[in-house]
């Protein structure tokens, strides 16, 4: 992303793996396995069938996304980021077609309908609202009739959002299932479903977290209905969402 006149983006962009805490690049691909069944799912569930569909990832960080893509079968991958940092580890890690470049300057420059799906995973949140007006326009502009957009982002309706939101310095916005539809179905997309980012099952431990989440989840919908009177049943309140756009 280019600074739109805020200082603060050049400079956090520029050590954005470096001046965390916990760095959010394994050292090896073996490092990557704890997010395998969870991206492994949104693959499966979300992703065009053909495996030869044009998807671009906007904002792959060190392309975990790609790597899962690829054993998926998927060929025609390509992946961008604005941290030079985290081209780089995708470089270390052996992900081929991750490159550096501002996004918005990248999406511009594709051709019209010539993509079957953009994925924008932990990207949306980091504009201002005018810059993610520009941004809606430029994704529909480059799917194809039919393809879809895969957002990842923080889910202003869960209990919990602040630690997401206000977890990053460069967030701009939060959002919700609502917010998210009346953005995108305003800017011309057909359909939009938005989905709960909640454990995914895949052993013992992780079913056991999940079976805590739906009674914790049970426990939040009497809440929303004692204050308000709606049983909650569409809620989502896990501190991220997940929406899927169709053009």
């Amino acid at each position: 992303m280019s600074d739109g006149g805020t200082e603060y983006r050049g400079r956090l962009y520029g050590r954005y793996v470096s001046s965390r805490s916990e760095a959010p690049a394994p050292d090896t691909l073996d490092g990557l396995r704890p997010r395998a069944p969870y991206l492994r799912k949104l693959i499966r569930d979300h992703f065009p069938p053909e495996r030869d569909a044009a998807i671009v990832d906007l904002g792959c960080g060190h392309g975990a996304l790609i790597h899962f893509a690829r054993q998926a079968g998927y060929r025609n991958l390509e992946g961008m980021d604005g941290s030079h940092e985290q081209v780089a580890a995708a470089k270390r890690l052996g992900i081929d077609g991750v490159r550096e470049g501002d996004l918005r300057e990248s999406l511009a420059a594709m051709p019209d309908a010539s993509r079957d799906a953009v994925v924008s995973f932990d990207v949306v949140e980091h504009f201002r609202k005018d810059e993610l007006l520009s941004f809606v326009d430029e994704v529909r502009r480059v799917l194809r009739p039919g393809g879809r957009w895969i957002i990842h982002t923080v889910n202003g309706e869960s209990p919990f959002f602040g630690r997401i939101r206000y977890g990053d310095f460069t967030h701009e916005m939060a959002f919700t299932r609502e917010s998210m539809s009346q953005l995108l179905l305003s800017s011309g997309f057909e359909r939009v479903q938005c989905f709960e980012d909640t454990p995914v099952p895949h052993g013992v431990k992780s079913s056991v977290r999940w079976l805590l989440w739906k009674g914790i989840r049970g426990g939040l919908r009497l809440w929303l209905a004692v204050e308000t009177g709606d049983s909650g049943r569409s809620a989502i309140f896990t501190q991220n969402l997940l929406a899927v756009a169709t053009k």
